[in-house]
């Protein structure tokens, strides 16, 4: 990483690069294969299977975006894509049965390696969006093919052009960084991306007020991005953020769930927090918990949510997976707790107020983030695991262990007591140490539970029932 910022110190020194303010410069900053780390044994096979086709059937082909930002500091990217002056029928021609060409709004590839999934743009043109509710077009093709509406949010953008107009249409100044498989250089059309990178910048590409009334998502990728690098946030780009935040009530639900979790299974996910509350996207995102995280009780519920986060950080950092319904369950888990305690004082049963509360708030929730349904049945599974896991006499215990939702839920138990509930941490102990036991020693275990109290009434009605059928059977045998 430094040797990297030592090199890209020396090429802006020996080249008397200055950092422009226009889109109109066609000429990039390149760095050449020995300027830069990114060897191809570094980059998923898929991809360069990729670029290697597209450059074998006359296109140009790139990496671009996070995965050649990632490999320049020495990170593993988490995917690679892939841009070209190929169309997207071109394209699907090149790779037939493996391409799938998805969405409207971005016409776009998905080139399938089994489970690999390389994702395939063609080059973006710079051009003059209309908004969709006026009729002043350039030209008819070009107003179909990008359209804005009344607040500056793009509706549609398939007008298609070079790589130097693809470039400004990037998002932030370390995304728009090109790497060629034709001479395995790097280029950098806005000629700040590599300053940014040397400087631990995040700069919006363009004026930022524009560009996150383009895209909402711009507001909380920003967030994503500089909690993962590290990086500060350029104080044109950070201003506008508080301010434009309820542009994201503008964003399908569909598209917040995968932005959700992209921002809180990117292993920084504390720090993605704190970030989202700071600049007040948060409220946005989870409404019911932000409200209560201003009405907080004995920690409760900020300390839950953030023992939860904790959890998820570490678990990525160690390289193992996570579930998406986890992380819903503890975010939301205060709000169905108030909305049961209501429904109890209602007269409500338990069990019944236990499942209206979880179908209302998961339902509120889903107006905001579109939780699939198999998550959505998993969080109540976890939240219902809560009231059962202190029943472990006889055989239950063993039939809660062998639920394929035991582990989330005794998972969630850590995190409330982590969080404070001390009066758990005994509950949570003993099932430490059942799952430590063998099958035999499980069942000792289970019969050392303090016994309880005998139920003398119902031995009695049986013992009474026993008699009569004894004084009947004889009664017929006479």
């Amino acid at each position: 990483m430094h040797k990297l910022i030592r090199k890209i110190s020396a090429f802006f020194s020996h080249s008397g690069a200055t950092l422009p303010d226009a889109s109109s410069l066609t000429q990039p900053l390149v760095l050449q294969r020995d300027d830069h780390n990114i060897s191809r044994s570094d980059i998923e096979k898929s991809a360069l299977d990729v670029l290697y086709s597209l450059k074998r059937a006359g296109y140009d082909a790139y990496l671009v975006g996070g995965c050649v930002r990632d490999l320049l500091l020495g990170l593993e990217p988490k995917d690679f894509d892939v841009v070209t002056n190929a169309e997207p029928e071109q394209i699907k021609q090149v790779f037939r049965q493996r391409c799938r060409l998805i969405g409207r709004r971005f016409r776009l590839a998905h080139v399938t390696f089994g489970r690999v999934v390389i994702e395939v743009a063609t080059f973006r043109a710079n051009g003059e969006a209309q908004p969709a509710s006026k009729k002043r077009f350039l030209g008819r093709k070009n107003a179909q093919q990008r359209q804005v509406d009344d607040s500056g949010r793009l509706l549609q953008d398939n007008l298609y052009g070079t790589i130097e107009e693809d470039a400004w249409r990037r998002d932030f100044t370390v995304n728009a960084l090109y790497y060629s498989i034709h001479d395995f250089s790097i280029a950098d059309y806005t000629h700040q991306g590599l300053q940014d990178i040397e400087k631990g910048l995040l700069r919006l590409i363009g004026d930022p007020e524009t560009r996150y009334r383009e895209d909402p998502v711009r507001l909380i990728r920003a967030v994503r991005f500089a909690a993962k690098l590290g990086f500060k946030i350029e104080p044109k780009t950070e201003k506008p953020i508080p301010l434009l935040a309820p542009l994201l009530r503008d964003v399908s639900n569909a598209r917040m769930f995968e932005e959700v979790l992209k921002l809180f299974h990117s292993g920084v996910a504390l720090e993605v927090f704190e970030k989202l509350r700071h600049y007040h996207l948060f409220e946005h995102l989870f409404p019911q918990t932000d409200a209560l995280l201003a009405q907080e009780r004995e920690q409760f519920p900020r300390m839950l949510v953030i023992e939860a986060l904790k959890s998820t950080d570490a678990r990525i950092q160690a390289g193992k997976t996570v579930n998406p319904s986890f992380l819903f369950a503890a975010l939301l888990w205060e709000s169905m707790l108030q909305r049961q305690q209501a429904l109890l004082e209602q007269g409500m049963t338990p069990q019944d107020a236990l499942f209206h509360a979880a179908n209302q708030v998961i339902e509120q929730q889903i107006s905001h983030t579109a939780i699939p349904k198999r998550f959505t049945l998993q969080i109540r599974e976890i939240w219902a695991f809560q009231y059962r896991l202190p029943r472990r006499s006889g055989d239950r215990a063993q039939t809660l262990v062998e639920h394929p939702r035991f582990r989330a839920a005794y998972d969630f138990l850590g995190i409330r007591v982590a969080a404070g509930e001390e009066t758990l941490a005994e509950l949570f102990d003993w099932w430490t140490q059942y799952q430590e036991k063998s099958p035999v020693e499980r069942v000792a275990f289970v019969s050392n539970l303090a016994p309880k109290p005998p139920q003398k009434a119902r031995r009695n009605n049986r013992n009474f029932y026993r008699k009569r059928s004894q004084t009947s059977d004889k009664f017929d045998q006479s």
